[in-house]
């Protein structure tokens, strides 16, 4: 799986702002801004980016994903 591969998968089923993915194919490290992600705590935000790859976490397609996830206003008060 490429990281473009990957980024249209989790922006297919989730719209994001800002979306950087670092990773080897197996194992990625994701920061995604959503605004879906207001009102969520961070497992459940953690839950509807593992529900934008279906089920290849399963088959090991994508070995692991950790990520960072934010609102857009986290997302500004982190950068500023």
């Amino acid at each position: 799986m490429t990281a473009d591969q990957l980024k249209d998968l989790i922006t297919a089923g989730l719209p994001c702002e800002h979306i950087a993915l670092e990773g080897d194919g197996r194992h990625w490290f994701a920061t995604i801004v959503s605004t879906s992600f207001e009102g969520q705590r961070p497992l459940g935000r953690q839950r509807m980016v593992y529900a934008t790859l279906g089920n290849r976490i399963a088959t090991d397609e994508v070995h692991a994903l950790s990520m960072k996830t934010f609102t857009p206003a986290e997302w500004a008060a982190a950068q500023a």
